[in-house]
Order: structure tokens, then C-alpha cells, then sequence
């Protein structure tokens, strides 16, 4: 399977992953996928509710099947679930199946990205910046591991952040290219 056709977005929750894959896989002529809303709508329920009934991890393991499934398509830009890096067979499809993106944010505009947001999870605590922080310290290191190209989305400009990414895929030794060229 060739890694030319694939591209994943990885990195933390609010990082802008969903926002940015929906214009970037028009853009290069790409089937968008989001892996929380494929487990969603294939469960019926919310994460929240499958981390209730099942916990945590119950939906990493539904969250490595619907990884494993996607990333062996071809033409496909997924936007994986914050904590999909967390499973070294997923951090290995990732890395052997496609071109990682990892999409940072600084923890200040990720808990305002967040903040209403009762549908995720990790962050139901007292202290949500806290968690944020800790989440940011234990998967900063598997990000970066598994990406080819690392962007930060702080400039809050989805348009110009897709534009920037085609521009560095089809700098890479193995480019994307976008449709019509």
C-alpha cells in the first residue's frame, strides 16, 4: 500500500484535527473519515457513553478496530481520536499506511477550543486544564514520534493551515498530490 495516498491527523483534542482534514481531503482528492464520529455512528452513542458503559478501555479497543479498518483503505485523510497514539499497533498502521500529520495546540486556546464541550470524557474533572496539561505531557513524545510533518493550529485559520499542509505534503519525498494536477 502505497503511503502516498493516506494522510492521518494526529494530536490532542481541540487541535483542529476534524476542522482541517474536511478541507484538506477535497482538496487533494481525498475520502474524509473522523474516528470518533465512525465509532459513533456505528455504536449509536456518544464516546462519553460508550466510556461510561465500557470505559476507557473498551473504546480504545473499538477505537484500534475502526483505525485498522480505515487506515488500510487508499485515498483517505483520517482525523483519529486524541488518544489513538496511545496503542503502538495503531501508532505502527499510522506510521506504515500514510503520511502523519501531527497538529499541536497551545494549552490555552485547546481548554477555550474545549471548554463546553461535555462530550469528551477526559476532561469531565474539576481541574480541566490540569488534565489538558497531563494528557499534552504523557502523548506530546508519541506524536512526534510517528509525524512527518508537525504544524501548530494556533493561527486558527483552517483555510491557510489546509493550504500550508498541500504545500508541504507535495514537498515531501512521498507527495500527496492534490486533485486535478
Amino acid at each position: 500500500m502505497s503511503r502516498t495516498r493516506n494522510v492521518f491527523l494526529v494530536g490532542p483534542m481541540g487541535a483542529g484535527k476534524t476542522t482541517i482534514g474536511r478541507r484538506l481531503a477535497p482538496a487533494l482528492g481525498l475520502t474524509f473519515y473522523d474516528s470518533d464520529e465512525v465509532i459513533i455512528s456505528r455504536t449509536g452513542v456518544d464516546i462519553a457513553t460508550i466510556f461510561d458503559i465500557e470505559g476507557e478501555a473498551g473504546f480504545r479497543d473499538r477505537e484500534s478496530r475502526v483505525l485498522d479498518e480505515l487506515s488500510a483503505l487508499d485515498g483517505v485523510v483520517i482525523a483519529t481520536g486524541g488518544g489513538a497514539i496511545l496503542r503502538e499497533e495503531n501508532r505502527e498502521r499510522l506510521r506504515t499506511r500514510g503520511q502523519v500529520i501531527y497538529l499541536t495546540v497551545p494549552l490555552d486556546l485547546q481548554l477555550r477550543r474545549t471548554r463546553r464541550d461535555n462530550q469528551r470524557p477526559l476532561l469531565q474533572t474539576a481541574n480541566p486544564r490540569e488534565r489538558l496539561a497531563a494528557l499534552q505531557r504523557e502523548r506530546e513524545p508519541l506524536y512526534r514520534a510517528i509525524a512527518d510533518i508537525v504544524i501548530d493550529t494556533g493561527a486558527n485559520d483552517s483555510k491557510r493551515l489546509a493550504r500550508d499542509l498541500i504545500k508541504r505534503l507535495s514537498a515531501t519525498r512521498e507527495p500527496v498530490q492534490p486533485q486535478g494536477r
